[in-house]
């Protein structure tokens, strides 16, 4: 057991624990607050706390719980609202009231809850990791595919019939090559920091089409693909995206707000579960998974907020679905970065951003792509990446805004004077671009005629 040594914030320096690892989850305090280490020395570490830090006092315990943070992915993601850790908002309001209260110890996904589980081999098949075993009917649009899980390969030797069955409870046994045997539930615990791995990635050869007339024309976005949505204050980011959640031909949407106000994620929750789904006419919500860490809430969830997002986009990228992963806004994560980088006392590039800065956006958008995921059959699934960017004053020289530039091929550059005289989306169509064109050519002649491209010139000449 460790002890707190000093405090500034969601930065917490520890002493005590000299086998602790980089990014391990630790419980720091009396009331057991979420940690997650950033900075390991000799004989002393940092944390960076997921909850609000104000009563902790040096000398109280830390303890080591040897796990990384993790996100549970199975059925039951579809239609929940989580916190920035993946805590289920409905839950922590029934513990704790409309204000939230520390150290309350969540689970992301519900183990009592049965699910329709209907197997799709039989004994005797080889199977390797993200073979898919058996189908969990989630929701009236989605049905959930239920994987092998990495790390597991080998032979069937027992597998349940159709029937009702919790996540935690054992539906298959496979026989490794050394004779040992492994049981197989729908649960998945994936670590969000690296990517869920996949064979190999693929061309982004079809337009997302977002249902925004001006985006699907001008400047398209790729299955797969990479965009940005820069604009200052009241230019329309925030509807954009939820345009986008609604209205795109995605199978699954993660919409993740993180820093965002709290009005805005009230929006909504309030709204979407009334809108209908344009293909199934089902509720929106049952193909949608929210995250809402709001700008009152700790910031260091915030931070975190945008890998938990994209470990879920992978989870269901990984079952073959479209999905699309909108980021609101990746200003206010980059503010996030820039407290903690500041409590650390890390040297500051511009405007007092960390050097890293550009390199951990990297990171964030390369999580997406089209790709084949792992499996004996050939499978493919994508993840499009959307972020909105909230430059000071509108001003898109500044560091996040330019370093995001450098990465996503896809820049929608709302115009303040478009949005002053009320025409929304209020996209530059002079200042903005998509670098997919070339890509979705082939597809726009096929489907759209071969003077497609031309006439697109022709407009924007």
């Amino acid at each position: 057991m460790g002890r707190i040594e000093t405090i500034a914030g969601p930065v917490v320096k520890c002493s005590g624990l000299p086998s602790v690892r980089m990014y391990e989850v630790v419980r720091v305090g009396n009331q057991q607050l979420i940690g997650e280490v950033i900075e390991v020395g000799n004989e002393e570490f940092t944390a960076q706390v997921y909850e609000e830090t104000s009563g902790l006092a040096p000398g109280e315990p830390v303890i080591s719980t040897g796990d990384s943070l993790s996100v549970e992915l199975g059925p039951g993601l579809l239609g929940a609202i989580y916190d920035g850790i993946q805590r289920p908002l409905p839950k922590l309001q029934e513990m704790s009231g409309d204000f939230i209260s520390r150290g309350l110890n969540v689970e992301g996904l519900d183990k009592e809850k049965k699910w329709t589980f209907k197997p799709v081999i039989k004994i005797g098949a080889k199977v390797s990791p993200g073979d898919i075993i058996g189908e969990v009917p989630e929701t009236g649009i989605i049905t959930s595919k239920i994987m092998i899980p990495v790390g597991v390969q080998g032979e069937v030797v027992e597998i349940v019939s159709e029937g009702e069955f919790t996540i935690v409870e054992t539906i298959c046994k496979v026989k490794d090559e050394h004779g040992d045997i492994h049981n197989v539930v729908m649960l998945q615990r994936t670590p969000v920091r690296v990517g869920r791995t996949f064979k190999d990635r693929e061309s982004m050869d079809t337009p997302l089409l977002t249902g925004q007339r001006v985006i699907d024309t001008f400047m398209p976005q790729a299955k797969g693909g990479t965009g940005a949505i820069p604009g200052g204050f009241g230019t329309g980011k925030t509807v954009t995206l939820h345009q986008f959640a609604k209205w795109a031909d995605a199978q699954v949407v993660v919409y993740v707000g993180c820093g965002e106000r709290g009005n805005e994620m009230t929006e909504a929750l309030e709204e979407w579960p009334h809108l209908k789904d344009p293909k199934s006419g089902r509720p929106l919500m049952e193909r949608t998974v929210l995250i809402a860490n709001t700008s009152n809430m700790p910031v260091a969830a915030r931070e975190a907020s945008i890998y938990v997002a994209a470990t879920i986009a992978e989870y269901f990228r990984d079952q073959g679905f479209d999905v699309a992963l909108m980021a609101d806004s990746t200003s206010r994560w980059a503010e996030a970065l820039r407290e903690i980088s500041g409590r650390l006392g890390q040297l500051p590039s511009e405007e007092g951003y960390p050097a890293y800065l550009g390199s951990r956006l990297a990171q964030f958008y390369e999580r997406g792509g089209r790709v084949k995921t792992l499996a004996t059959e050939e499978r493919l699934g994508s993840i499009t990446m959307c972020g909105a960017v909230s430059p000071p004053g509108g001003d898109f020289s500044e560091p996040v805004t330019q370093a995001t530039l450098r990465i996503v091929k896809v820049f929608w550059a709302l115009d303040k004077d478009l949005a002053a005289r009320r025409f929304f989306p209020a996209i530059n169509t002079l200042t903005s671009y998509s670098l997919y064109l070339t890509t979705l050519d082939k597809w726009y002649r096929k489907n759209l005629g071969d003077d497609w491209p031309g006439l697109v010139k022709e407009s924007l000449a």
